[in-house]
């Protein structure tokens, strides 16, 4: 995420080496590397070779979300398996989700969470509404 912000900031026609985006934030060199790379393949991050080359945003700040890139490192973003949006899975020692009461709780929790992340770009980030983001009910 650090990274992403650090290549928002940046002007989106320079792009911006990996070793600068290292030490800015304060991120191993490697690390960065393996974590730009999928990010590349998945379509956010675009990067140039040579002299001139480094990273860049692939698409604008404020079309790229903190749910989207939560979801493509971490995966899932739902705290219980059975709320999961991409990898259901029913909860092992489950009764019935419909009576769950675990399930009723974690189901707002995960809604509310999905709310703010999901509405939230990088650009809200760095324009300092990351806490006012576009919330909808």
């Amino acid at each position: 995420m650090r990274a992403l912000i650090a290549l928002a900031r940046a002007n989106p026609s320079e792009p911006v080496l990996i070793a600068d985006i290292a030490v800015s934030q304060n991120i191993p060199k490697k690390f960065l590397e393996q974590i730009l790379l999928d990010m590349k393949h998945r379509g956010i991050v675009a990067s140039r070779r040579g002299k001139q080359g480094g990273y860049m945003l692939l698409k604008p700040a404020n079309d790229i979300t903190f749910g989207e890139i939560l979801r493509m490192i971490d995966g899932p973003i739902a705290p219980l398996p059975c709320l999961s949006q991409t990898a259901y899975r029913k909860c092992e020692d489950c009764n019935g989700e419909s009576d769950c009461e675990i399930r009723h709780v974690f189901a707002r929790v995960a809604d509310a969470t999905r709310n703010i992340l999901f509405n939230t770009t990088l650009a809200d980030a760095l324009s300092g509404d990351g806490d006012t983001a576009r919330l909808t009910a």
